[in-house]
């Protein structure tokens, strides 16, 4: 069983979404987004990285990733040059998984939510005094909870520098899903974190681990902090080992 970070936005939520709770099993049509797009790019260790056979499934690019993870893959056929990869191709793409509920349809991901980190992100005024507000790349934390929330909370606004004012914001959760028959970087990660020996079957990281103790060890591998920079290797660069 593979585990999957994904982003559920409070719009999303707010707007059709059904609360759940860790335990819970879930069915969500998944969109792999640009990360640099997501409330302001500079995410961490909730990339996901797929790759697999492309199909078309009503004019949405579905990618079977090589595990069994069915995901569609963002980008607008609408724009002048349809930078999509073709039905028929295989592809790879790094981004953020998202739930999304609105427009086209293709095949959902059925799995167990594992666990949930409410995510509150850092917003700033475009221009001082305009009340229009932007995310700030990076700005944000992770709150654990049981249950995500049917609605989120607005911040009190605060003074920042260069005369914007700033407002934290409840922007939607942090999802750990487990999927069944499916493989991922970040049960790679909790194989290695565990222990457990490489050539052990996907599914290994999760059995004989309590709940608790899952969602502890999840958490660590789900933080918005910035990696340490490497002092072993020179000239690496690209995902951690668990995004």
């Amino acid at each position: 069983m593979g585990l999957w970070h994904v982003i559920y936005e409070d719009w999303q939520m707010e707007c059709c979404g059904t609360p759940f709770s860790v335990g819970d099993e879930v069915s969500w049509p998944l969109l792999l987004l640009d990360a640099d797009g997501v409330f302001g790019g500079g995410w961490h260790d909730q990339l996901t990285k797929v790759s697999g056979p492309v199909e078309d499934v009503g004019g949405v690019r579905i990618l079977r990733e090589d595990t069994g993870l069915t995901v569609a893959l963002g980008g607008d056929p609408d724009d002048e040059e349809d930078r999509r990869p073709k039905p028929g191709d295989r592809a790879r793409s790094v981004g953020l998984l998202s739930v999304e509920r609105h427009g086209a349809r293709w095949p959902p991901a059925s799995g167990r939510v594992r666990a949930v980190q409410v995510l509150i992100q850092t917003y700033a005024e475009s221009a001082p005094g305009s009340r229009s507000w932007e995310p700030v790349a990076g700005k944000r934390r992770l709150r654990r909870v049981e249950r995500c929330p049917e609605w989120f909370a607005d911040g009190e606004v605060e003074q920042g520098s260069g005369g914007r004012a700033l407002r934290r914001r409840e922007s939607g959760v942090v999802v750990t899903l487990e999927v069944p028959g499916t493989d991922s970087r970040l049960s790679h990660a909790v194989r290695e974190a565990r222990g457990i020996h490489r050539g052990a079957e996907p599914g290994a990281e999760t059995e004989d681990i309590t709940a608790a103790a899952l969602t502890d060890l999840l958490e660590t591998l789900s933080t918005v902090a910035a990696p340490p920079r490497s002092h072993g290797r020179a000239g690496t660069s690209g995902l951690r080992r668990h995004a």
